[in-house]
């Protein structure tokens, strides 16, 4: 598969490090941070590239070369005027003969890319986009999907926002079918021309793929590897510390995760019984520091808790969705995220008024079982060994038992050979000491 990497940027805003090479070639462990996503490709057997260059281009051409000292073959196209960020693909659609991985190289990354193109081959869409939860979430753009992945909304910075809404950002990373260049409503014979006095350009999210939003053909991907923009001088320095602990490397999804379970009602919230109402839904004090712990960590911040309110016909699906978004909403707000929520809506038990019979059943997810750790373990490819289950109940350090977690139980009683702790925080300060 061909790889676009889009390297014409000029960081303005991280200018005050390094103003005199473009952005793509700013050092980040002694190589530039091109350098370093090229290796990442070509250890995964990516070998065919084309970058695409502008500002101080030539640096970028004299350094990589024709790419044959990395192992694959780079060819480059120049901008010699403001095309935009998309502009460029259509000057070298004739190169695009089938789906290509695109790629901004103003930020660093470390993914497992053939997952990425294996999910992109089984929902036969024209573009996936790689997303993820981040610690800023109130200020990026929002992907909002439906129960399949599909791309419904996009929304930017500056559009108004759900007041609860899902931590699911844009990463700049994608794989498209070039189809999406033919079929784009833009005039392509005046890209690049001037116009009344303006250049035309082409921009990638609002020309090319917020058009796609609610057709069933553009795809999210979320995953929790490693994606940040390093475009303020601050992001560099904590990109830089990220890189020289191993944490980027060590968070693609080829390599063994480790994970925190986090059971939700008592544990992340407040318990209050079978909660049905988002008006109710309350954080309990410390947990936003608590998980904001566990992302700066290395492991991964999974809650699996059971929600048997669904089989009993007293909550739908889209209004506890509704509930997840607002509990990431929140700790967004304070620079916190989940990387995952599993939930289990089944219950064995008959005879409720109003129940939803298709979902009695004694099934494999529901906690004491570990059904939604193993569900998640498998997405994640986690080691269960290495990982914990934090909960308020028994349930949920049997459950961390059974799947081959270590646990913690939260409160004053011991259970079995669980750890215990009185608050979130002292379990993950526990955790984090063991490391």
């Amino acid at each position: 598969m061909k790889v676009v990497i889009m390297a014409g940027g000029r960081g303005k805003r991280i200018s005050s490090i390094a103003s005199d090479i473009p952005k793509p070639m700013v050092r980040i462990g002694g190589k530039p941070i091109l350098e370093l996503i090229i290796n990442g490709l070509s250890r995964q057997g990516f070998k065919d590239i084309v970058i695409t260059v502008s500002y101080l281009g030539d640096v970028i051409k004299e350094y990589f070369g024709d790419g044959r000292k990395y192992g694959i073959n780079i060819q480059y196209y120049t901008e010699n005027k403001p095309l935009g960020n998309a502009g460029a693909l259509f000057k070298i659609r004739d190169q695009l003969t089938e789906d290509f991985l695109l790629l901004n190289a103003d930020a660093l990354f470390d993914i497992d890319f053939n997952r990425l193109v294996k999910f992109h081959k089984e929902k036969k869409g024209l573009a996936t986009i790689f997303t993820h939860p981040n610690s800023h979430p109130y200020d990026s753009g929002l992907i909002i999907s439906d129960n399949s992945g599909a791309v419904m909304d996009w929304l930017t910075k500056e559009d108004v926002r759900p007041t609860w809404y899902k931590n699911r950002v844009n990463a700049g990373i994608h794989v498209l079918s070039p189809e999406i260049l033919d079929k784009a409503t833009i005039n392509k014979e005046t890209i690049g021309l001037e116009i009344n006095g303006k250049i035309q350009k082409v921009d990638l999210d609002r020309d090319i793929l917020k058009p796609l939003c609610g057709t069933k053909k553009m795809y999210c991907y979320d995953s929790p590897e490693y994606v940040k923009d390093m475009g303020t001088p601050e992001r560099y320095v904590q990109v830089c510390k990220d890189y020289d602990s191993g944490l980027v490397f060590l968070k693609n999804l080829s390599n063994k995760q480790k994970a925190i379970f986090l059971d939700r009602d008592g544990t992340i919230n407040e318990h209050i019984g079978f909660l049905n109402d988002i008006n109710d839904f309350t954080l309990l004090p410390g947990v936003s520091t608590a998980i904001k712990k566990i992302n700066t960590s290395g492991y991964l911040a999974i809650v699996v808790t059971n929600q048997p309110v669904i089989a009993r016909g007293e909550l739908t699906i889209e209004s506890l969705n509704m509930i997840h978004n607002k509990m990431e909403t929140l700790l967004g707000e304070e620079g916190a995220y989940l990387d995952a929520i599993y939930y289990c809506p089944h219950h064995p038990d008959k005879g409720f008024t109003g129940e939803v019979t298709s979902l009695k059943i004694d099934c494999d997810c529901r906690k004491p079982k570990p059904g939604m750790i193993l569900k998640a373990a498998s997405d994640y490819n986690i080691k269960l060994s290495e990982s914990w289950m934090i909960g308020d109940g028994k349930n949920d350090v049997l459950a961390g038992k059974a799947a081959g977690c270590n646990t913690i139980l939260l409160g004053s009683s011991c259970f079995g050979q669980s750890y215990t702790a009185n608050t979130l925080i002292e379990a993950v300060d526990r955790v984090l000491s063991m490391k």
